[in-house]
C-alpha cells in the first residue's frame, strides 16, 4: 500500500508530475529537464533523486550526462500517465511542455557550453 500512496503523493507535485510526463515521452537529462520546464538545475536533481528512490525512472550515464528514462514495470503508473497523454489537450501546460520538447537539443547545448 505504500508504493501506491507515494506514487500518488509524487504525481501531486504540478513540477515531479510535468516531468514525469515528459520522461514518460523519451529519455531526457537535467539539463534538458531544467531548460523544458524552467525550473533550476537543483530543483530537477532533487526531484529526480525522490523519483529514483521510489524505483520510478532510472539513470545511465552518456558521456558527461546522466540521462533519465520512465520505468514501466509498476502498470498503476505507467496507465495513469498513459491516459494522461491520451487527454493531454486538457493540460495546456503539459501542451506546452511537449512543444519545448522539441527542442530539447537546444537546452543540452547550452549545458555543454556552461559546462566546458
Amino acid at each position: 500500500m505504500d508504493q501506491l500512496t507515494n506514487i500518488f503523493k509524487i504525481l501531486s507535485d504540478e513540477n515531479r508530475l510535468r516531468m514525469i510526463v515528459l520522461l514518460y515521452q523519451e529519455e531526457l537529462c537535467v539539463c534538458e529537464l531544467s531548460g523544458i520546464l524552467g525550473i533550476p538545475q537543483p530543483r530537477i536533481s532533487q526531484n529526480l533523486s525522490k523519483l529514483r528512490d521510489l524505483n520510478l525512472v532510472d539513470d545511465e550515464r552518456k558521456e558527461k550526462f546522466v540521462f533519465y528514462s520512465l520505468r514501466r514495470d509498476n502498470k498503476i503508473f505507467t496507465e495513469v500517465l498513459k491516459n494522461i497523454l491520451d487527454d493531454l489537450e486538457s493540460y495546456p501546460q503539459l501542451v506546452v511542455d511537449k512543444n519545448r520538447l522539441e527542442d530539447k537539443e537546444t537546452y543540452l547545448n547550452q549545458c555543454c557550453a556552461i559546462s566546458d
